[in-house]
């Protein structure tokens, strides 16, 4: 995915002298300012440094962004903007590395991820861990990176520009990225069961038929490398004909937009609805971290690309971290002082 770190950076910047949101004046602006400055000289160092350290970079930088954005919400009152604490753990760095365990504080505590978890609209579990392969699988980036051979729920990307301009009651779309064993299947059973981890998506009308049969299979398209996509169709609410704009709205607010793109994310057991994209990236950099800090031994292990099937998938999300976190960061902040 084509994305400017540096174009990010320089919307970051022209927003702190003239802060967005509640981050305008007082203590809440020099957070804003401050934290904005810190995320950025982490991100910029994180880019000169190799896969041993730069976890601690890139998290540490989303963690004063996510500062910068606490500040900034019109949600946050009173003191409710300062956040305390990780609010996030991790354990079992004994284990493979797609079985370590996460886990949240509880909702209503001031922790960064809780915080911002709720003020994103994004869940947190408590005690109950989620591995951190199912964290791992809700990123874009990691979509052809698996940790394990397992079945795997990664996110639909639902391609809006294929909205057509004539009035229309129903929104149409290519739900892109399918995995191999729905269109080996190539039946609505399997379609059903796979959109089942999609709850959001699995409200569809109905999608493109291989015929003009009642019973005919849905039409997939498969891609070279064994996905696939197929064109869908969810009903406007109010049922009846919709302008392309009204159409796009709904389908924004049904998905969650990440670098410019509406995708379907998948909801991970047992949480109650999808991660937002920078409350999953957060989760996982924040693991990489703890092992890069905590256990430097088991984290080279796990770095070593002459030893662990991991290495390079690893370097590669801390590689796209650094460019493509600054836009998520960015795209937040402005959602978060537009509401």
């Amino acid at each position: 995915m084509d994305v400017d770190a540096g174009l990010a950076w320089e919307r970051l910047r022209a927003s702190r002298s003239e802060p967005p949101g509640r981050a305008g004046a007082g203590a809440r602006r020099k957070t804003f300012a401050s934290a904005l400055e810190q995320a950025e000289q982490m991100f910029r160092a994180a880019a000169v440094v190799g896969p041993s350290t730069r976890p601690l970079q890139v998290f540490y930088g989303l963690s004063q962004a996510g500062r910068a954005i606490a500040a900034a919400a019109w949600q946050l009152k009173s003191e409710n903007w300062r956040l305390e604490s990780h609010g996030i753990k991790a354990t079992g760095f004994h284990k493979a590395f797609a079985d370590i365990e996460v886990r949240t504080d509880p909702p209503g505590s001031q922790g960064s991820f809780v915080r911002l978890s709720e003020l994103l609209q994004s869940p947190v579990w408590e005690k109950t861990p989620v591995r951190l392969e199912s964290l791992w699988d809700t990123l874009p980036v990691n979509l052809k990176h698996p940790l394990t051979g397992g079945n795997r729920f990664t996110p639909l990307f639902a391609d809006h520009e294929g909205i057509y301009g004539e009035d229309h009651p129903l929104v149409s779309v290519p739900v892109c990225n399918l995995p191999a064993r729905v269109l080996d299947a190539g039946d609505r059973l399997a379609l059903d069961d796979y959109l089942s981890a999609f709850p959001k998506a699995a409200s569809y009308d109905s999608y493109a038929r291989a015929s003009a049969e009642p019973d005919a299979l849905p039409d997939f398209t498969r891609y070279r490398n064994g996905r696939g996509q197929l064109q869908m169709h969810w009903r406007m609410p109010h049922g009846g004909a919709a302008t392309a704009a009204e159409r796009t709205e709904y389908l924004r607010s049904i998905t969650r937009t990440y670098l410019g793109n509406t995708y379907f994310f998948p909801v991970i057991a047992p949480l109650s609805r999808e991660l937002h994209p920078l409350m999953a990236w957060w989760a996982v950099l924040y693991v990489l971290s703890m092992l890069a800090r905590y256990e430097p031994a088991t984290w080279a292990a796990h770095i070593s690309i002459d030893g662990s099937r991991h290495a390079v998938p690893i370097e590669r999300l801390l590689e796209r971290a650094v460019a493509e976190l600054p836009t998520v960061i960015a795209d937040t902040l402005d959602d978060i002082a537009a509401r």
